[in-house]
C-alpha cells in the first residue's frame, strides 16, 4: 500500500513537472528555433526581410506561398499570439537572423484578450518595444496596421472596431515621428461597418487569397521604401 502510494505521488510529480516545462515556452521559442539555426548569415548583397506577426502573418505564408518563395521573405508568425509573447520572441526570431528589415503586424490579439485583458497602452507599448529593438540593431522597421475587425467570432461582442482603430492612429503618429515606414493595411481592406470586407475574408479576421493579394503588393511597397533608408 505504501509503494502504491509513493508511485502515485511520483507520477503526479513527473506530470507537475511535465506541465510545468510546457508552461514555460509561454512564447513558443521553440516553434523556430530549429530553423533559426539552420538560416546561413545574410551575404552581403541579400536584404533579408522578416515576417513578425501572429495567425495573420502565418496564414500568409500557407496561403500565398508565391510570395514568399525566391525572395528573402522569412515568415514567422505564430497563430494566436499576442504583442507581449512576440516581444519575448523577437530577439530570437528576428533580431538573431540579421534581417536589414522587419514588418511587424501585431495587436488583435491582445484586442481579443488571448492572453488576458490588455489596454491599447499596453499592446502600443510592447509594438514599440519591438520596433526600438529592431533599431538598436539597425535594422529597419515597418509598423503595420491592425486589419479591420467587427467583432472576434471565438470572442464575441468585444467591439474591436473603434480600439484597432484607435491603436493604429497611436501607431501611425509613433512612425511619423521615429521615422519608421507605416503600412496601411487596414484603409484598403476596412468595410462600412468598419470590419473586414466579406470579400476578402472567411471569419472576417483573417485575410483569404483575395485579402493577401490586396496586402502583397502594399508590402513590397513599404519594403522598398525601407530599403532606401538603409
Amino acid at each position: 500500500m505504501n509503494l502504491f502510494k509513493s508511485s502515485s505521488k511520483i507520477f503526479i510529480l513527473v506530470i507537475f513537472i511535465s506541465t510545468t516545462i510546457s508552461a514555460q515556452d509561454w512564447p513558443n521559442l521553440n516553434r523556430f528555433r530549429d530553423q533559426n539555426s539552420q538560416l546561413p548569415t545574410p551575404s552581403k548583397t541579400e536584404n533579408r526581410v522578416v515576417f513578425m506577426g501572429n495567425s495573420i502573418t502565418e496564414g500568409w505564408g500557407n496561403i500565398q506561398p508565391d510570395f514568399f518563395s525566391e525572395k528573402p521573405y522569412i515568415n514567422r508568425g505564430i497563430g494566436g499570439q499576442t504583442t507581449p509573447q512576440m516581444l519575448l520572441r523577437f530577439r530570437a526570431d528576428v533580431v538573431k537572423l540579421k534581417p536589414s528589415v522587419v514588418l511587424i503586424l501585431a495587436g488583435t490579439n491582445d484586442i481579443a484578450g488571448n492572453t488576458g485583458p490588455s489596454t491599447i497602452e499596453m499592446i502600443f507599448d510592447n509594438i514599440i518595444s519591438m520596433a526600438e529593438l529592431a533599431k538598436a540593431n539597425d535594422i529597419e522597421v515597418v509598423l503595420c496596421s491592425v486589419l479591420p475587425v467587427f467583432d472576434y467570432p471565438w470572442k464575441p461582442g468585444l467591439h474591436p472596431a473603434e480600439k484597432i482603430i484607435k491603436l493604429n492612429r497611436l501607431l501611425k503618429k509613433y512612425a511619423k515621428k521615429n521615422k519608421m515606414i507605416y503600412l496601411d493595411y487596414f484603409k484598403k481592406m476596412v468595410n462600412k461597418e468598419k470590419g473586414l470586407k466579406k470579400e476578402l475574408s472567411g471569419d472576417g479576421v483573417h485575410p483569404n487569397l483575395e485579402g493577401y493579394e490586396i496586402m502583397a503588393p502594399l508590402a513590397t511597397k513599404a519594403i522598398k521604401k525601407a530599403l532606401k533608408n538603409k
